[in-house]
């Protein structure tokens, strides 16, 4: 059972903690038939709650912190994981990891933002907000994968790149910029997954791909509802207006042409199923890889050009 209860689920949790008590007297025939009743309740309860939830809800099952994040997706979808570090420059970042691994018997180079599940790890992680090596260490490991000719599996969950004044002077927007250059050229196949927060340039430091995924229950903006709602109205009370005006889930996304492929997620979202979602998003990942695989590097690059030029008009 999640740790953190969203007030949406506040009525199944109540349901389910009744059925766990009820399982105590179970060899009771009257309560086994009333266990039965209760989880068909539930299970309509979900169904009805988690197939009509607002832009905010969606925003706020992105954040949540039983969420997995791309290190536990790692873990469940791949095996031989290598981190790689630094970039060769100034330190190594930890808002993102890195590094060759197999899913099967398909190579990949996996490059993720990386949160923290407690005080001291999101320290560690800067709340999954990386500084500009980071970015330059995700793009050495991109030229990696290119060298090599191992496709790219990039995992968005960042509230945003770091705002620091360090990072700022060290280059934040130049490594962004960067890397939205390098991977629309880079001659090797690459899938971007937006796994739960996709903000802003933070995300997109790593979000430029041949095919663009999208858990669910994720959301991909170019700024918070949070934030929008401060600018607009001087206070963050209007954040869910603000999340309606966004339109930043994966349905509206879809709709236009953002990304690719909505990734279905268990009833409840991906924290109450971890493992499930992994098996899900590996599926879905080997899928597209391999259709990829039959195209040149040539044509690659001329279709990813084409992709990210179609979502907006330049008028000079």
């Amino acid at each position: 059972m999640s740790k953190v209860i969203l007030d949406f689920e506040k009525p199944i949790v109540e349901l389910e903690q009744k059925v766990e008590e009820m399982r105590r007297y179970a060899g009771n025939p009257e309560i086994a038939l009333e266990i039965v009743k209760i989880e068909k309740r539930v299970n309509q309860l979900q169904q009805s709650i988690y197939s009509g939830l607002t832009r905010w809800q969606r925003v706020q099952l992105a954040r949540h912190p039983d969420r997995p994040y791309t290190l536990d997706y790692i873990q469940m979808m791949t095996k031989g994981f290598l981190e790689l570090h630094g970039d060769r420059g100034v330190k190594d970042d930890h808002a993102i990891v890195c590094g060759p691994a197999m899913i099967d018997e398909q190579k990949v180079m996996i490059i993720g933002h990386q949160k923290g599940r407690d005080t001291k790890s999101n320290v560690y992680r800067n709340f999954g907000m990386s500084n500009p090596e980071g970015y330059r260490k995700a793009l050495r490991v991109m030229k990696l994968a290119e060298k090599f000719k191992i496709p790219v599996v990039t995992l968005l969950d960042t509230p945003g790149a770091y705002p620091g004044l360090e990072a700022e002077e060290r280059g934040q927007a130049e490594a962004i910029a960067r890397n939205l250059f390098e991977m629309s050229h880079l001659r090797t196949p690459i899938v971007v997954v937006i796994i739960g927060e996709g903000a802003s340039g933070g995300a997109l430091g790593i979000g430029v791909g041949d095919r663009i995924l999208m858990l669910e229950n994720c959301w991909y903006s170019v700024i918070s509802p949070e934030s929008c709602s401060s600018i607009l109205w001087k206070t963050w009370d209007f954040k869910e207006q603000a999340a309606e005006a966004l339109q930043l889930t994966a349905p509206d996304l879809k709709k236009q042409g953002i990304i690719d492929v909505i990734v279905p997620e268990p009833l409840g979202g991906a924290h109450r199923a971890p493992q499930q979602m992994a098996n899900i998003l590996k599926e879905t990942l080997l899928d597209e890889l391999k259709h990829l695989a039959k195209l040149k590097p040539d044509k690659l690059v001329e279709r990813r050009i084409e992709k990210f030029s179609r979502m907006g008009v330049v008028v000079g």
